[in-house]
C-alpha cells in the first residue's frame, strides 16, 4: 500500500536565498569547470619561503603530452587526451571519461624565476616547482644590541 502525501506547492518553491546560496556554491566551490565537454584539471597550489608549488591531476595523460608556460605571473597548462577508436560495436551504459584538449591558466601569487622551474610527472600527478624571484623572498634582519 502506498502512502498518499498532500501536494503543497509552497514547499517545493525555492526561496531566493536558497537559489543564491546554490549559485555561489556552484560557482566558487566546485573544483572542476567544464569547457567544451572536458573538465579542466584540478590543481593545488601552495608556497614556501623559496618557491611556489603547483600540483595538477592529469590522469591518462603522458608527460610529453603536457605543455607548461609561464608568462608574467600566469601559469598555463595545456594538453590533450586522445580518444582511442574501438572497432567493435558496444552498447555503452556509462561513459564519463573525457577526451579532447584542455587548457588551464592560474595567476601566481608572486614573481617567479621561470628559467629555473622544474616539472615532475608521477602517477598522473604533475608537480611544478617555481622558485621565487630574489626580490620577493623574505629577508632576515639580525638585530645587534648596543
Amino acid at each position: 500500500m502506498s502512502n498518499i502525501i498532500r501536494w503543497e506547492p509552497a514547499r517545493e518553491m525555492m526561496s531566493l536565498r536558497d537559489a543564491m546560496d546554490r549559485l555561489f556554491d556552484d560557482a566558487f566551490t566546485r573544483p572542476l569547470s567544464h569547457r567544451d565537454g572536458w573538465s579542466v584539471p584540478a590543481i593545488d597550489m601552495f608556497q614556501t619561503d623559496d618557491e611556489i608549488v603547483v600540483k595538477a591531476a592529469l590522469p591518462g595523460i603522458k608527460a610529453d603530452e603536457v605543455q607548461i608556460n609561464v608568462t608574467g605571473e600566469v601559469l598555463t597548462l595545456k594538453g590533450e587526451v586522445k580518444h582511442e577508436e574501438e572497432k567493435t560495436e558496444k552498447a555503452w551504459h556509462i561513459r564519463e571519461q573525457r577526451f579532447g584538449s584542455f587548457e588551464r591558466s592560474v595567476a601566481l601569487p608572486t614573481d617567479v624565476v621561470a628559467d629555473k622551474a622544474k616539472a615532475d610527472f608521477e602517477n598522473g600527478i604533475l608537480t611544478i616547482t617555481l622558485p621565487k624571484a630574489d626580490e620577493v623572498k623574505p629577508k632576515t634582519i639580525t638585530v645587534k644590541a648596543k
